[in-house]
């Protein structure tokens, strides 16, 4: 006789998996028990500097802020392991994607407080465990993609015979917000938005002269206008038929928010300034109160910039774009997208490498590893300093700890 199958959300949490979820236990356990030993004298400590200097540094607000995301993430890792030893599979995966964004967060503050290296690699296997685990934890969530899968093709080759292909359904907006889309809407951008940059320096800024305003290590790529692009993209994508003032309105913000967090970040990360609109003026009458507000990271101008180029993006552009990366054959639009998206994360990573061993150098710290020697070598202060030829290194304006 037969035994009756089970079902997929009772079967048994693997055995590997159960001793990982004891080793999270007992480390955030034992983190959670540090910190409980050292917060008092370290608040002390903190309330008396503060008393008697108010020098409140911006690497002590970052390093509170990192023992918080520390504290924050024990307690989800402690979570964590009981639920996995008590079989919650579903439970697991939910806790196990709020871990992957606490852990995205305590990766950029550790480069904001001590570089891009060494020390990322335990954070980053655990990040990436998070990631393998939250996809296969639940069976019933593996069901249903694998559905969905079958589901996408289906209306993929329907929607490419058609030429809706991308198109979003019923009242979804403008296009699709998969993975496949927004990754060119990426591409795309942070080529048009490096030609659009490097033409107005020449014709507005220093006429005549041509700048390199690339902001990767390799490729005719600045990542801000694509990253800008996707956020504008994600905001306005059921908008598109909304008043120009209101989408006007939302790209400036967006923007200019956007713009002003990238320079902070690069800035505090690595000491590097690759814009500053400090002493700006509004029409040559008064100070600019948004360069003001923003230590210079953004702009009036720049903010209605973004504006303008938001509004033209989903108004024209999008429909455009569409067509083009649709020009991608439908057999081969996943496997394509996928080698140009592992291309352009080594271009990523490269390029935070490399800033790292330039403010190193710049530090005037020796290679001392095979790594840092290799960007000595083959992209030294020279090299760098004409591949990013509007951006400045100054170590003394970082936040390393």
């Amino acid at each position: 006789m037969n035994e009756a199958p089970v079902p997929a959300e009772s079967r048994r949490i693997s055995v590997v998996l159960k001793l990982y979820a004891v080793y999270c236990l007992v480390t955030a356990a034992a983190v959670l028990a540090i910190i409980a030993i050292i917060a008092v004298p370290l608040a002390q400590y903190g309330a008396t500097l503060f008393r008697e200097s108010h020098d409140v540094t911006l690497t002590m607000g970052l390093s509170i802020l990192q023992i918080v995301i520390l504290v924050v993430g024990a307690v989800g890792y402690v979570l964590f392991g009981v639920l996995v030893l008590r079989n919650r599979r579903r439970h697991v995966a939910q806790i196990a994607y709020a871990l992957i964004g606490v852990g995205v967060v305590n990766l950029l503050l550790e480069i904001m407080l001590n570089g891009f290296g060494d020390n990322l690699i335990y954070d980053g296997v655990r990040l990436l465990v998070l990631v393998v685990i939250s996809a296969t934890i639940d069976p019933t969530l593996v069901t249903e993609r694998r559905l969905q899968r079958k589901l996408r093709d289906m209306e993929t080759e329907e929607a490419a015979e058609e030429g809706t292909l991308g198109r979003a359904k019923g009242d979804r907006g403008f296009i699709e917000l998969d993975f496949f889309n927004l990754f060119w809407v990426f591409v795309v951008c942070s080529v048009l938005g490096l030609a659009i940059e490097v033409v107005y320096h020449m014709v507005v800024v220093d006429p005549g002269v041509y700048q390199d305003r690339a902001g990767m290590l390799f490729g005719p790529f600045s990542p801000i206008y694509g990253v800008g692009a996707v956020l504008m993209t994600v905001a306005l994508n059921r908008f598109y038929r909304a008043n120009p003032i209101v989408i006007f309105l939302v790209s400036a913000v967006i923007g200019g928010l956007f713009e002003a967090s990238v320079s902070w970040f690069m800035q505090v990360g690595f000491g590097a300034v690759a814009w500053d609109y400090s002493g700006s003026t509004i029409f040559g009458l008064f100070p600019d109160p948004v360069a003001v507000l923003f230590a210079g990271r953004t702009s009036t101008l720049f903010m209605c910039m973004w504006g303008a180029l938001g509004f033209v993006w989903i108004k024209l552009c999008l429909p455009w774009l569409l067509k083009l990366i649709n020009l991608i054959p439908w057999q081969a639009r996943y496997s394509v997208t996928t080698v140009c998206a592992a291309l352009m994360l080594v271009n990523a990573v490269m390029t935070l490498q490399s800033l790292e061993c330039w403010y190193q150098r710049e530090s005037g710290l020796a290679p001392s590893s095979p790594v840092e020697e290799f960007y000595a070598e083959h992209y030294d202060n020279e090299y760098m300093a004409n591949r990013f030829q509007s951006m400045t290194i100054t170590p003394e304006n970082s936040a390393r700890a």
